[in-house]
């Protein structure tokens, strides 16, 4: 399964959010977080887990959530690679625009 896939769902990416602030956390914790039943948000931790997003350790009858850094470090890396390449975009942009006197070419300016 796909990071990008498995953050697209909102409820998701808040239980990111909450074990990024939180570090590792029950099932049970994680649950009284949202207002939707325990199973869906097993579910949500299903899909977290097969992505590689979360690591999920038994403790006794505890299921104990956590961030895998591996999989965020991934992510941050495919963002940070999109920015640079919009950065390296915008340069040119700006400078075609210095060259050509700050105009658009082709007449009317808008």
């Amino acid at each position: 399964m796909d990071a990008f896939y498995a953050l697209a769902e909102p409820r998701r990416r808040k239980v990111v959010e909450i074990l990024a602030h939180r570090g590792q956390l029950s099932a049970t914790q994680i649950c009284v977080e949202f207002d939707v039943t325990p199973q869906a948000i097993s579910q949500h931790l299903r899909v977290l887990r097969e992505a590689n997003m979360v690591q999920m350790e038994r403790r006794g009858q505890q299921r104990i959530y956590a961030l895998n850094p591996k999989s965020m470090f991934e992510v941050e890396k495919w963002a940070a690679g999109m920015a640079e390449m919009w950065n390296r975009r915008f340069d040119r942009l700006e400078k075609a625009l210095e060259e050509g006197g700050g105009s658009i070419s082709g007449g009317e300016a808008y």
